[in-house]
């Protein structure tokens, strides 16, 4: 074996170590090293039969065949690696400023047919609709110049969940039940607190922000956020809230909860936003993009949710309401609840809300960089396993950017010469 060429190189081969080593049998770690290798080379499918013919053209069933047994069948620890992929990355987000957001999200993966696990027609994000499709759940740790995935798992609707004979083919695990989205985000950030990670606010989209319930746990575990919220969601101006109970002599437990009536009710925040005067509204900025500046217009408010407080003994606490809204457009753009502390800037809301296009961007490289999406199997250990040295190559990608600036090709990783007018077998024109 030749030595490394250079400190990147060396990393490298410490990571598919550490990574290796975590798999157990030393049969796998071969596989491992060939699997992130391919999905690390450049390459328009990251499946496994492309992957083996990039990384051994000469023997392309032979490395097909082992690739395909460590990722389908081989039972290693998912949330082993992961936690080795995270800390490849938190030692070096530490130098940019350390954890400042926790994100959860979810992303579809399109899919034909109707065998994979999971796959379920479903609203899918990368075709914005109703699509068959598998669909993640995941917790992204990040800044503002690093993010990895830490958690993810995939969301079984119900018909899949309950269904004995569809788990059986696939192997889904006992312990794994049907959990809404919200719930499952609720796991893997318990998960990740008793991981011992630093806390930060928890972000994320209306999908989430807009239950009650999740926004409510969070509040009880005293993790802020900074959640969206749709344009219906309703609270209480500023100085407002709901009625008190009202006070009455006589027998019998006297009412304790808060009430609302014809003439005194919340608002939704839409109508709320379209109702502030000019001075209530703010040009900032809060990154610099590839074309500029990033600004818009913003408020912000500190206002009372009111999602079923009659039946609740006490108001509901006072939150922060950022809403933006585009000068050029007819109405607000979008609406954020948060339960900051009531001294921050109106400039660190803005940034911090903001910061969710780290999660965009991971799912967009590791879909077309490091083919999240293109795993061809069914099963339940296959697609978290390709998952995970997918977030595996991209955490070393990741923390490789946040060393260097720019950061050095991985030019190391190069696909091996192939005699002149040779085929892998199975491909047009072989013989």
């Amino acid at each position: 074996m030749r030595r490394p060429r250079n400190g990147r190189e060396i990393r490298f081969n410490d990571y598919v170590g550490r990574l290796a080593s975590a798999t157990g049998h030393l049969d796998r770690h071969e596989p491992l090293r060939t699997y992130l290798t391919g999905l690390c080379l450049e390459g328009k499918r990251k499946s496994i039969e492309p992957m083996a013919a990039r990384v051994d053209p000469l023997h392309v069933q032979a490395r097909h065949q082992s690739m395909h047994h460590f990722v389908a069948n081989a039972p290693w620890d998912d949330v082993t690696l992961l936690r080795i992929a995270r800390e490849q990355v938190l030692d070096q987000m530490d130098r940019h400023g350390g954890i400042i957001a926790w994100i959860v999200d979810d992303t579809g993966i399109p899919k034909k047919g109707k065998h994979s696990v999971g796959v379920a027609r479903q609203y899918c994000g990368n075709t914005g609709k109703r699509d068959n499709c598998q669909v993640a759940v995941s917790l992204t740790i990040a800044n503002e110049a690093v993010s990895v995935p830490a958690a993810y798992r995939l969301y079984l609707k119900d018909e899949w969940a309950t269904d004995p004979a569809r788990r059986r083919t696939v192997g889904i695990p006992e312990d794994v039940v049907f959990r809404k989205k919200w719930e499952m985000a609720l796991e893997q950030i318990a998960w990740l607190v008793n991981e011992g990670i630093p806390v930060a606010p928890i972000l994320g989209d209306a999908g989430y922000g807009n239950v009650t319930e999740f926004r409510d746990q969070l509040t009880e575990w005293r993790l802020p956020y900074m959640v969206g919220i749709s344009e219906k969601t309703t609270v209480w101006p500023p100085g407002e809230g709901p009625l008190p109970p009202v006070r009455r002599s006589g027998r019998g437990r006297p009412p304790n909860r808060m009430r609302r009536d014809e003439n005194h009710r919340p608002l939704d925040v839409e109508s709320l936003a379209k109702g502030l005067p000019g001075s209530a509204w703010q040009e900032i900025a809060w990154r610099e993009g590839t074309k500029g500046t990033m600004s818009s217009r913003f408020a912000t408010l500190r206002v009372r949710p009111a999602h079923l407080d009659y039946n609740m003994h006490e108001p509901r606490p006072i939150e922060w309401l950022i809403i933006e809204w585009f000068q050029r457009e007819g109405a607000p753009t979008k609406y954020w609840l948060s339960t900051m502390p009531a001294d921050t800037s109106n400039e660190h809301l803005v940034k911090l809300g903001k910061i969710r296009w780290r999660i965009e961007r991971d799912y967009q490289e590791l879909k077309d960089e490091f083919g999240l999406d293109h795993y061809e199997g069914r099963g339940w250990r296959g697609f978290h396993h390709h998952a995970t040295m997918c977030i595996a190559a991209y955490a070393f990608l990741a923390a490789e950017r946040a060393r260097f600036s720019p950061p050095e090709p991985l030019s190391f990783l190069e696909a091996p010469p192939v005699p002149e007018g040779f085929k892998p077998r199975g491909s047009p024109g072989a013989t």
